[in-house]
């Protein structure tokens, strides 16, 4: 009977340690690389890739879609005003210089998906791949900031 009450004991623990708040902001990055996908590959990652090739016929049209596809979705009930997001990036070409790219949230949106993409002459600058050391993103609701995100080189 003991190890019964110390199993129901520990799975009533786990599940208050499972209910925590969601998340306000998730970043999903995607890198392509190269033009052609390996069959080997995840059904997933194939899918996303046939995504964004989507329609681009030719060998130049392929290459300029290379690059990196950051996926960005939201979800703040707390607030329906009018925001924004921004994606905040360093290029390994540009150096320590900070680039941005703004997704505007009309008023009495409280969940939604901004797509921003380093992909054509921004990711291949003088001809070769420029890769992305660091990002941050921020959400911002009526001119406060409500969450960010950022990767582990960002300073």
């Amino acid at each position: 009977m003991k190890l019964w009450q110390a199993l129901a004991l520990t799975i009533s623990a786990l599940s208050l340690f499972s209910c925590g708040t969601p998340q306000v902001l998730d970043v999903r990055p995607f890198h392509i690389r190269q033009v052609k996908v390996d069959d080997s590959d995840d059904p997933m990652i194939r899918g996303e890739f046939q995504r964004r090739f989507h329609g681009a016929i030719s060998v130049e049209e392929q290459g300029q879609r290379m690059g990196y596809y950051y996926t960005v979705l939201w979800n703040d009930p707390s607030s329906t005003g009018a925001g924004e997001v921004v994606f905040e990036f360093q290029q390994g070409a540009t150096g320590s210089r900070v680039k941005k790219m703004v997704h505007k949230i009309e008023p009495g949106e409280t969940k939604g998906k901004a797509e921003f993409a380093i992909i054509g002459d921004d990711y291949r600058p003088k001809g070769e791949a420029s890769a992305i050391l660091a990002w941050r993103c921020k959400l911002y609701r009526e001119g406060r900031e409500v969450a960010s995100r950022q990767s582990y080189l960002w300073q």
